[in-house]
């Protein structure tokens, strides 16, 4: 069953029910204890430093409501009300700050919900036929140990069940349920789990579940709630209330709280420089830079553009600078700042004026990215121009002050990263409308490139951050979104290329609960830039100012660096279809067949052995990451889709399967 709705007349019959048996099982102790209760429930607080349904660790479970207080001033009702000694502390013994943290008015959408029940295992989940990455279907059949529930219309929600096998110490181990999307803005959600072997569920919670009369005030304090969240399980079929072993909920975060500093730094900049864009300089012009024994490149042009500043500092470090409403303004002291950006035009357009392609590059990657054999070949066979800027924030500058916060156990001073990030998105916007407007007006270079079309094309981070860049541009149509995925909080864990940062994370928080939670914090302040606060805006119900916009998402099939399950998650927020290459089928994904004129996902298949089902990464054979882009069928499908909109499949047969390029010993299968 995938939906359970109830009417309100039922609901409030129901809660009436469930009061009475309320009353009458707690006595005369028990309604001393409920006091004047608030008549609505689901607007009272509680709120707990560390809350008892879960005791073998402070912020367990989590996401949840009991660590949020009312306030009228957000959109949500909500503000997150988090302790310096509730957060993790760092084998250093540093603290963090809450700060950043509590200017939220609720979760993030697409961050794990945790909660540990100790000594159980990977054969426990097994057992008891829990939804995994590969069943994520089974979430929502009616006899799922787990449920999910969206609270105003009892909608099962799709997910699946892990068990963080990052950590070898089984009693550090988190239980993970990750929704198979991003869930919805400004919601509320419960969480309910049932009939898991090796369980038992926490004193404080069969107190609560059980109408026991308790000592504890948060226990207390809370019951008319709950009897509110029982009551929706049971409509929502999800019983008996018995069976239940922990049971919480949480509220998401409003778009608004997520998107309105990138998309008021977006309108004022793009106001600031006007049509032309911002003011540049060529710094040095190379022609034919690879020299005569290639014939792809007719010039490389180093530049510098002078971009609104909105943060203290250019270096890392710099914070965003706000206003009395609270929205990101402009530096007083030092109002503009110069960043370099990278161009290159290809000897085809010597012949026909080139169409513009703005590159976004790897993982602390820099522009320099665009200087690959293959772009150069790829950008003169179809002519392209292709061009980038330093994703700042996470681009190379950024890599020695991410190691020092993650290492050290500053972990607050991540904000400032998400911070860089924002100048770092609007630099990349602001340069493609220099390229539209007053570089493609260049006395000299001008001539060979074509305004009228302009595409986005990002690999690797460049792909996961694209689509926050498709759901904000307002100057391109068509991106290209390459071995992608998201929320980073699902793929950090499943990625070889964040081994080295999970070494420096395990030196200072040696407990691997606390490695989950730094990992769902991060995720709170990163919803501003990455693209699961994104996502979802740029296909369908586009942000304010904003059009609609067309992607094709390309995945290699065991990705050793962008996990599988992230680009599938990603592609069920943005809801594209699937347009398949002989592959796998894809959950929530309608099947189409090639061609078709509209956002899409394709899978590359490389012959490695399937994705671990938990939460590590695929290091089998060799890494299929940077292998797609290079293959000519790719190339061909890469230039239909920006200047036509159609996505094909140029494979042999129309099957994209490459098995000889595994690395796999004996070939691939």
């Amino acid at each position: 069953m995938r939906d359970n709705h109830f009417g309100s007349a039922a609901t409030a019959l129901g809660r009436f029910g469930a009061a009475l048996g309320f009353a009458a099982a707690l006595g005369t102790a028990g309604c001393e204890e409920l006091g004047q209760s608030d008549p609505d429930p689901v607007a009272q607080d509680f709120r707990v430093e560390c809350d008892p349904l879960a005791p073998s660790y402070c912020l367990f479970p989590f996401p949840n409501d009991a660590f949020t207080v009312r306030d009228a001033t957000t959109v949500t009702g909500r503000r997150l009300s988090l302790t310096s000694d509730a957060l993790p502390v760092s084998y250093y013994d540093v603290k963090a700050s809450p700060t950043h943290w509590n200017q939220l008015d609720g979760f993030s959408t697409g961050a794990a919900i945790m909660t540990q029940f100790p000594g159980l295992t990977l054969e426990d989940l097994e057992a008891s036929n829990v939804a995994t990455s590969v069943t994520i279907g089974r979430s929502i059949e009616r006899d799922s140990p787990t449920a999910l529930i969206e609270a105003d219309s009892g909608r099962w929600i799709e997910h699946w069940v892990e068990l963080d096998e990052s950590t070898d110490d089984p009693e550090q181990r988190t239980l993970l349920i990750r929704p198979a999307k991003a869930l919805d803005n400004n919601k509320r959600y419960i969480v309910a789990i049932r009939n898991l072997r090796g369980v038992e569920p926490s004193d404080a919670f069969v107190e609560l579940r059980d109408a026991i009369a308790t000592e504890d005030p948060s226990i207390a304090a809370r019951r008319p709630r709950y009897e509110d969240i029982f009551d929706l399980l049971d409509f929502a079929t999800f019983s008996p209330r018995e069976d239940l072993q922990l049971v919480w909920d949480f509220t998401t975060g409003s778009q608004e709280s997520i998107t309105d500093w990138m998309l008021h730094m977006r309108d004022q900049g793009l106001n600031l420089v006007g049509e032309q864009g911002p003011v540049y300089e060529i710094v040095r012009v190379e022609e034919n830079p690879w020299g005569p024994d290639e014939d792809n490149i007719a010039w490389r042009i180093y530049g510098e553009m002078q971009v609104p500043l909105y943060l203290t500092t250019t270096q890392p470090g710099g914070l965003l600078i706000f206003d009395e409403q609270g929205r990101p303004t402009q530096n007083v002291d030092a109002p503009w700042a110069t960043f370099a950006f990278e161009l290159l035009i290809p000897q085809s357009a010597k012949d026909s004026p080139a169409k513009l392609m703005q590159y976004g590059h790897g993982l602390l990657g820099e522009k320099e990215q665009i200087e690959s054999g293959h772009f150069r070949s790829f950008c003169n066979e179809y002519n392209y121009a292709i061009f980038g800027v330093d994703f700042v924030g996470m681009a190379a500058d950024d890599e020695l002050f991410i190691g020092g916060v993650v290492s050290t156990g500053r972990f607050d001073e991540f904000a400032s990263v998400v911070h860089r990030q924002h100048q770092g998105m609007l630099n990349s916007l602001l340069l493609m409308r220099l390229m539209k407007g007053g570089f493609a007006e260049d006395p000299e270079f001008g001539q060979y490139l074509d305004p009228s079309e302009a595409y986005y094309h990002g690999i690797s981070q460049g792909g996961i951050f694209g689509g926050t860049y498709m759901a904000l541009t307002t100057d391109v149509r068509r991106g290209v979104l390459g071995v992608m995925g998201m929320p980073y909080n699902l793929l950090l864990n499943r990625s070889v290329d964040f081994d080295l940062f999970f070494d420096l994370i395990k030196s200072a928080y040696p407990d691997g609960r606390d490695v989950q939670m730094l990992l769902q914090m991060a995720q709170l302040l990163w919803d501003r830039t990455e693209p699961n606060g994104y996502a979802a805006h740029i296909v369908d119900d586009p942000l304010p100012g904003t059009d609609t916009h067309q992607v094709l998402m390309r995945a290699a099939l065991g990705d050793h660096q962008v996990s599988n399950a992230g680009a599938h998650f990603m592609a069920r927020t943005i809801g594209v279809t699937h347009v398949p290459t002989g592959q796998q089928d894809i959950y929530g994904l309608e099947v189409v067949e090639a061609p078709w004129e509209r956002s899409a996902l394709v899978e590359y298949d490389f012959g490695l052995p399937p994705d671990p089902v938990g939460n590590l990464p695929p290091r089998e054979c060799e890494d299929p990451h940077g292998k797609l882009r290079k293959l000519e069928a790719a190339r061909q499908q890469l230039d239909l889709f920006l200047r036509e909109g159609i996505v094909d499949n140029f494979c042999d047969g129309g099957n994209c399967d490459f098995p000889d390029m595994s690395g796999c010993e004996g070939g691939g299968d």
